[in-house]
């Protein structure tokens, strides 16, 4: 793995009004690595998220990454312009077109790589049409990737949720990014599409090549995926490393179960099993 970095935080904090979401948070994200975000709900995870996306900007702090032009500080572009740069993000609520197929909305994803102006488009010039073939070529690319070859033609609204979330995973993926950004991509999955999406995050960083910063709870995910973890709890961090380092670290169990003294309380009270209640 190159110890090359793509993504540098650095110091973020956000405020909102007298809560503090994030706070002095610093981390890198070196290319070519699945860098994971894990933390009980309202660490300020997905707050993270958002500043990297440009929907909200830090009190204080910054956050650097290596764009095609070189490295800029990603904190003073605006929000329209994050996709062009390269990075991608997938929603833990799916953000999907329902009323349209799923080739419709992966051609969406290549809106970034628009080429051609308005009056070449109204006269469909020779230029538009090799850009529309172009796109049609990378969008089956991604589908064939993904396995979605029985679902192109079907509208959005009529698939499963699993399939939902192969889908949005796959218009990411149509962008062609550096860095794609999934919030909780297993967030609704049963056992065996959760299997699925850790196969898919291991393709994506092997053989397309591509950084992968997650936020995840489910552990097993994050074993499996991951090469750091950074656990957070009420906006600051605890710990970075391996998932093995981080989940014995006592700060992330303490997070997670309470101090020692509260779990021996748990167990001392917890009945037997088989015993009357």
């Amino acid at each position: 793995m190159t110890e090359e970095i793509l993504l540098s935080a650095n110091k973020l904090t956000v405020r909102f009004g007298g809560v503090v979401a994030v706070n002095n948070v610093s981390f890198d994200v070196r290319r070519g690595e699945v860098f994971t975000l894990i933390g009980p709900n309202g660490a300020g995870k997905t707050t993270v998220f958002n500043l990297i996306s440009r929907i909200y900007t830090p009190t204080q702090g910054s956050i650097d990454y290596a764009g095609p032009q070189g490295m800029l500080r990603l904190t003073e572009q605006p929000p329209h312009a994050i996709a062009g740069l390269g990075i991608a993000r997938t929603f833990q609520n799916i953000e999907l077109f329902e009323h349209a197929t799923v080739l419709q909305n992966l051609l969406i994803g290549r809106h970034t790589h628009r080429c051609t102006g308005l009056w070449s488009e109204l006269f469909f010039s020779g230029r538009t049409r090799a850009a529309e073939i172009e796109a049609r070529d990378k969008v089956e690319q991604v589908i064939d990737f993904l396995d979605l070859q029985h679902h192109r033609d079907t509208m959005v609204a009529g698939l499963p949720y699993g399939v939902r979330k192969v889908v949005e995973l796959a218009r990411a993926l149509c962008t062609e990014p550096r860095l794609l950004l999934l919030d909780e991509p297993s967030s609704g999955l049963n056992v065996e599409e959760t299997d699925d999406m850790a196969f898919w995050i291991a393709d994506i960083k092997n053989e397309l090549g591509i950084t992968v910063l997650m936020v995840e709870h489910d552990m097993s995910l994050v074993s499996k995926v991951s090469d750091r973890v950074l656990a957070m709890s009420m906006g600051a961090e605890l710990a970075t490393g391996t998932p093995a380092e981080v989940q014995s670290h006592p700060g992330v169990i303490e997070a997670y179960l309470g101090t020692v003294d509260d779990v021996s309380s748990l167990r001392r009270t917890a009945p037997v099993q088989g015993a009357p209640a």
